[in-house]
Order: structure tokens, then C-alpha cells, then sequence
């Protein structure tokens, strides 16, 4: 399992994403998809850096 920072301001790794994602039944879009991790990590809530790289590891995590 990968494992890297993704979100600075609030610590997030990208297996704390990949947790999350792994938590749902089905994939239905990416922002779906982003919106649920947000709740539960607070990514890209800070400075907001981190918005497109989290959307990338969405993607990629829902095509594996």
C-alpha cells in the first residue's frame, strides 16, 4: 500500500484516503467520492492546495 502525504494542513496520507474509499459499497463519481473523504478527514479544507492531488488519488484508487 502506498503511503505518502497528500494533505499538509491536516495531515492526511493516502492510505487515509484509501481506508475511506475502501469503506463504500460502490463508486458512483469522484466528487461523490471526495465529498465522503472530506467529511471524515477534513482534507483540502485548509489552504486547499491539496484539492487536485486528492482528486487524483480518488481516481486512481476507484480505477484499481
Amino acid at each position: 500500500m502506498e503511503n505518502y502525504i497528500i494533505c499538509n494542513c491536516k495531515k492526511v496520507y493516502y492510505a487515509d484516503v484509501e481506508n475511506e474509499l475502501l469503506k463504500q459499497e460502490k463508486f458512483e463519481n469522484v466528487e461523490k467520492a471526495f465529498e465522503d473523504v472530506q467529511k471524515v478527514t477534513h482534507c483540502s479544507t485548509g489552504c486547499g492546495g491539496c484539492h487536485d492531488k486528492i482528486m487524483n488519488v480518488i481516481s486512481e484508487i476507484m480505477m484499481k
